[in-house]
């Protein structure tokens, strides 16, 4: 890296990528309401996987169950998931990325890390979308930081088809008064925790006193906690492959489920399923947790270390039944999931790794 030229982490993400998929797929979709996800059947127990802008002015949003998606939109487009086409479409936006030649982080199917160096970040910024837009047709927004945490909510507030900057020097003034949910990690129940300490907004979390929130979310969350109320993180970008630490597989019935035998036989069908995924990584299984969803819609999950790593279906299923066993045989069950964790490779020396290369 040059002297005197400035490193940047920039956030690439697609603007409602799912949706964006399909409408390219369907030209005459564009400009309607348009959500994706299950089987694209509303009688059908399944969530949002995405939602259109069109669609998310009319209160659709991700996650939401969609039955009540197709109430709230009731002439949206209700799509199925196809999976294959968004991995394909993700796959040429990483690549389009890549031949910026700068280093690039993928965090999943629609949203990236770029590390750069430039005294121009904007132009870099602009340039990343229009090659993502050359190449496949579909458009992105560029968060700019001097970090990740910065780079992440910078995007949200360059939404759709912009561009927008947050550093150390304007922190604050964009982020002071805003709501702890509005950080990158900090959901609805870790907000209300904070709320219970008279912290609501980013700037009273960045004042907080560190001990308090050690003492309520411990020592390692804690001082996350407290360093991301001042925009502080890593500017580390690492295009080392991804590594999956486990496998789910998880299932929402069409009919609930009524008796523990029918509860034992989905989770013994769930945990095989995850065991034949972690064995095609070649990594023995260090943990198993079991998810169950009540009806109509309280979920717990529950979890159980193995005495010792194990590449054995038979103990990975019979954990898992462990865990089906202290489930309450009198509630009915409409969604079971079973993660199975596995072992990590040994770790190379952090100390090889470059903070931030590649220069544009």
């Amino acid at each position: 890296m040059n002297a005197g030229v400035t490193p940047w982490v920039l956030h690439v993400d697609l603007d409602q990528f799912i949706a964006a998929v399909e409408v390219l797929r369907r030209p005459e979709l564009a400009g309607l309401p348009v959500i994706v996800g299950g089987r694209g059947d509303p009688t059908e127990r399944a969530v949002v996987s995405t939602a259109s802008y069109e669609a998310r002015a009319l209160g659709v949003g991700s996650g939401m169950p969609l039955r009540l998606a197709a109430r709230k939109a009731p002439d949206a487009v209700i799509l199925p998931v196809d999976a294959p086409a968004y991995t394909a479409a993700s796959e040429q936006v990483m690549e389009a990325l890549r031949g910026l030649g700068v280093v690039v982080e993928v965090l999943g199917w629609d949203e990236a890390f770029l590390g750069v160096a430039t005294d121009d970040p904007e132009a870099v910024a602009q340039h990343a979308r229009e090659v993502v837009l050359d190449a496949t047709g579909l458009h992105a927004s560029v968060g700019i930081g001097d970090n990740k945490v910065r780079a992440k909510i910078a995007t949200g507030f360059g939404k759709p088809r912009g561009v927008f900057r947050l550093t150390r020097h304007n922190w604050f003034e964009v982020m002071g008064e805003r709501p702890t949910i509005d950080l990158w990690g900090v959901g609805s129940k870790v907000s209300k925790r904070l709320a219970g300490h008279g912290i609501a907004t980013v700037r009273e979390l960045a004042d907080a006193e560190e001990a308090v929130l050690v003492g309520e979310f411990g020592p390692r969350m804690g001082v996350w906690y407290s360093q991301l109320g001042r925009g502080l993180g890593s500017a580390v970008v690492d295009d080392t492959p991804w590594v999956a630490r486990g496998h789910s597989r998880e299932t929402t019935y069409q009919h609930n489920l009524t008796t523990a035998e029918q509860v034992r036989e989905a989770v013994a069908e769930l945990a095989s399923q995850a065991f034949d995924d972690t064995r095609r990584e070649g990594r023995p299984v260090v943990r198993v947790t079991l998810k169950v969803r009540y009806a109509p819609f309280f979920t717990q999950t529950r979890a159980h270390k193995l005495p010792q790593p194990t590449s054995e279906r038979a103990v990975v299923v019979a954990a898992a039944l462990q865990l089906a066993d202290t489930l309450d045989p009198e509630r009915e069950v409409r969604l079971l999931g079973v993660r199975a964790e596995m072992q990590m490779p040994p770790e190379g020396d952090p100390a090889e790794r470059t903070p931030i290369r590649g220069r544009l």
